[in-house]
């Protein structure tokens, strides 16, 4: 009885969680310092990547607010509500996966290409399968061929002075203020 009266409002205070209700993902009862060890470790390895770079902009922003909230949040059902994005277990998962990217990104440098790289472009002329959706465009307008070689010949003034039949002429600023 005595017990009852004690453990009780201990083991209200902090839910042990039984299950995930997801095949193959296990609850892991330490969660939250899984979690603040993988986002610090994760914010150390970014550092390979150039500053500059959207992706470690990116990783460091989302990383940095997950390390917040699991410093700040006891409760791991507190973690799952503030991050929004699922079970703590499976942001131990999603954790790792980024963390291991953090190490594939170290190695390609895929932000290093020189600048004089030259990329080959292959254009394939074959007929696409009937399922499979076109992506190619259209042909451009004859109007916007007319414009591209007035532009390289600096005959475009020429070009946007001569109105169509209808259309007011468009003037340049300067020619409206002599």
């Amino acid at each position: 009885m005595f017990l009852r009266r004690v453990a009780r409002p201990i083991m209200m205070m902090a839910r042990l969680k039984e299950t995930t209700g997801i095949v193959g993902l296990d609850v892991v009862p330490n969660a939250r310092e899984v979690l603040i060890g993988l986002y610090t470790k994760t914010l150390e390895e970014i550092k390979g990547v150039p500053e500059d770079e959207g992706y470690r902009k990116a990783v460091e922003s989302f990383t940095r607010h997950r390390l917040k909230v699991c410093r700040e949040e006891e409760d791991w059902e507190a973690i799952e509500k503030s991050i929004g994005c699922g079970q703590v277990e499976e942001l131990i998962e999603e954790a790792q996966d980024e963390l291991k990217l953090v190490g594939h990104m170290n190695e390609w440098k895929p932000w290093g290409i020189p600048d004089d790289y030259d990329c080959e472009v292959i254009e394939n002329d074959a007929p696409v399968p009937k399922h499979i959706p076109l992506h190619r465009p259209g042909p451009l307008p004859e109007e916007f061929y007319k414009t591209l070689e007035a532009v390289n010949t600096e005959t475009l003034e020429s070009i946007i002075s001569s109105p169509k039949k209808g259309e007011p002429a468009i003037t340049s600023s300067e020619s409206e203020s002599k």
